[in-house]
Order: C-alpha cells, then structure tokens, then sequence
C-alpha cells in the first residue's frame, strides 16, 4: 500500500538544484516501490478533467522560460499506459465526472521535475492528469475520492503544486519563511490532522492570509484531489516542509 501525498514542486530549477526538498523526494522515492504514477499537475488545466492515454515515452515538456540552457537539456523518458488511464477514466465517470482522453500531449514541468527528483531514471508507467482550477475545494476533494483504493494496488498517487504559490510576493532577500505563509500553513496542517473538511472546503473566508497565499487556485487544488484519494481512516501526515524565498512552500503530505 502506498498512499498518496501532495508535493511542492516549486520553482523548474528544483531539476538541477540541490535543496532541502529535492533531498526529500530522493529519500521518499527510494522508500517506495509503485507499480504505476498518477499525478495531478497544476500546470495543465482544461475544463474537463483530461488524462493522457498512450503507451508511447512523453515528450519533456518545457512550459517556463527565462531559466538557464541547462534545464531545456533535461529529458525524463516516461511512459504511459493506454489500459490504466483506461481504467480510471472508467472511475470517474462512475461517479458521474465527465473525462476527455488525450493521446500527444507530454509531461510538463509540473510532472517531469518532482517526478524526476523521485524516481531519476523512469521505470514505471506515468498518468498525467489536468486540473479544473475553478472548481471548488469540494468538487476537487469528489474527484479524489473517485481514486480511493488506488493505492491498496500500489500505484501512486500525488497531486503536484504548492500551498503558498504568490510570485508577486516572492522576498528574494529572506533568510526565514515569510511568517504570513507560514500561517497559512499551519491553518492547513492543523484542519487536515483534525480532517475538518467544512473549515478546508471552506478556507478562502477561513484561512489566515488565504487571498496572499492563493492569489490563483491552481497550484493549490492539486492538494484536495490528493486528500480525497486517500483513506478518511489514516490521519494525514507531514512528510516535508521548507520554505524559499520567504514564500514559496514545498509542504508536502502524505494521506
């Protein structure tokens, strides 16, 4: 069994830096053995839920710009699997959730970049699935529970993005987390432990700071796709936490 967390991606140059965070995932992909990967990328959004459907090695996709040539080099050759984005496309729409299968599109930064500081050489087959961002928390949390038992299976399931995703509010000076992200956090780890769903569903007239810590809500849903995947009987857990650049969160957590 393996359950499904939410990782921080942050910034494409986790690729070649090494932080606290790119620690983290290395040692947390050495600890686990999945059969296959379903992620939830905060940088492929699309009205209807979408999965990529091919049996075929991804293109790296490379959405940024600005960086250095180094990360335009990086290429991370995993492979899908047209059965398995079957069978959960069936899932979902089960529970009455419309899905689109795509057959082209590759791994963008918000896939390739923790995946690669996972698992740095692929092995395993790789599902890629978009976001709605303009669904509410509640609605992202259903397409979650639509997963449920995926990981008593042994495939993994994580939703990549960040809790405090503001670029406009990046200190590049900071020696210490901005303690306005810091609370925001906090707010969340302490509702997600007590699994007080009425307070997360809930948390942009609830939550300290929300409005400066979700200026746009789609690197944060990824984290209530993830949350309702997992088993309502397990407490969430926090299997990182660091900070950079004042702001930027890598929260990471296990459920």
């Amino acid at each position: 069994m393996i359950s499904p967390i939410f990782v921080g991606h942050g910034s494409p140059m986790m690729a070649i830096q090494d932080t606290a965070c790119t620690q983290f995932l290395l040692e947390y992909g050495k600890s686990i053995s999945p059969k296959a990967i379903v992620i939830f990328t905060a940088h492929w959004e699309t009205e209807v839920l979408t999965i990529s459907a091919s049996d075929d090695v991804y293109e790296t996709i490379y959405d940024f710009r600005g960086f250095p040539d180094e990360l335009f080099q990086i290429k991370y050759p995993a492979k899908g699997d047209k059965a398995l984005a079957s069978q959960i496309a069936a899932r979902f729409q089960a529970k009455g959730i419309a899905v689109n299968l795509d057959t082209a599109r590759g791994l963008d930064h918000g896939s390739w970049v923790p995946l690669l500081r996972m698992f740095p050489t692929p092995a395993v087959p790789v599902i890629q699935i978009s976001v709605n961002p303009y669904l509410p928390p509640a609605e992202q949390y259903r397409i979650g529970e639509a997963l449920r038992g995926l990981d008593q299976e042994d495939i993994l399931i994580i939703g990549s993005g960040a809790t405090v995703h503001n670029l406009r509010a990046l200190n590049w000076e900071a020696k210490e987390p901005d303690a306005w992200a810091v609370d925001f956090d906090e707010w969340l780890i302490t509702n997600m432990q007590v699994q007080n769903l009425e307070a997360l569903f809930n948390y942009e007239s609830q939550a300290p700071n929300a409005r400066m810590a979700v200026p746009r809500p789609e690197h944060f849903i990824p984290l209530y796709i993830a949350m309702g995947s997992g088993d309502p009987s397990r407490t969430p857990q926090v299997i990182h936490r660091s900070y950079e650049v004042g702001s930027l969160s890598y929260l990471s957590v296990s459920f």
